[in-house]
């Protein structure tokens, strides 16, 4: 029996702040492997316009390529949506079934947990929460239990840097020009370039 994370997103783009987060997050946990589930259509982002699939998933892959713990999961990619936290781990349960399976998060996801869809069962259906936790973050696990009963044997907290990367930040400063090199994995800075993604 291993222990696997699981690291779900759009990654749009994937940037050295999920690098990091997830290289702190397999130490700390001591996690085997860590599957990075790339979320074609997430349900709380129906509003935004995401790059193409295609372009994501390559750049991914080549995020996480030098990495052999690290592995892609098409668990989303491959079912239609909608595409629940809930479900991508009973599914990954099923296929998983000796492994203990870690969930990672950041956490604003636990402070929104009692939002999600069927929350209670997504507790339920974890082995553990990671989360992960940044210099000055408060989580009011008390709370937070009182709305999802047993959260807080499940959650393992994992002390992380305070990163100020984000995709959208990125994808922003591409759209304006700015340099963004620097923030991300050489090989998906080179695919942003060779495809002009993010440019207006």
């Amino acid at each position: 029996m291993g222990r696997l994370g699981i690291f779900g997103g759009t990654f749009d783009p994937p940037h050295l702040g999920h690098l990091i987060l997830v290289d702190e997050a397999q130490s700390q946990l001591c996690l085997e492997r860590v599957l990075w589930v790339l979320t074609p259509d997430p349900p709380h982002k129906e509003d935004q316009q995401l790059t193409a699939l295609a372009h994501r998933l390559d750049m991914l892959t080549a995020a996480i390529s030098d990495n052999p713990s690290f592995h892609i999961s098409r668990v989303d990619i491959d079912r239609p949506a909608p595409h629940y936290a809930v479900d991508t781990v009973r599914l990954l349960a099923e296929a998983c079934s000796r492994d203990e399976l870690i969930y990672l998060m950041g956490g604003d996801s636990l402070h929104d947990l009692p939002a999600w869809h069927t929350p209670r069962q997504f507790v339920e259906a974890c082995d553990g929460i990671g989360v992960m936790r940044r210099p000055g973050d408060r989580v009011a696990l008390k709370s937070l239990e009182n709305a999802l009963p047993g959260l807080t044997q499940k959650v393992r907290f994992i002390e992380a840097p305070l990163l100020e990367i984000s995709s959208s930040d990125i994808r922003l400063k591409a759209s304006q020009g700015k340099p963004i090199r620097y923030y991300l994995p050489p090989p998906v800075y080179q695919i942003i370039q060779e495809r002009k993604l993010y440019q207006k």
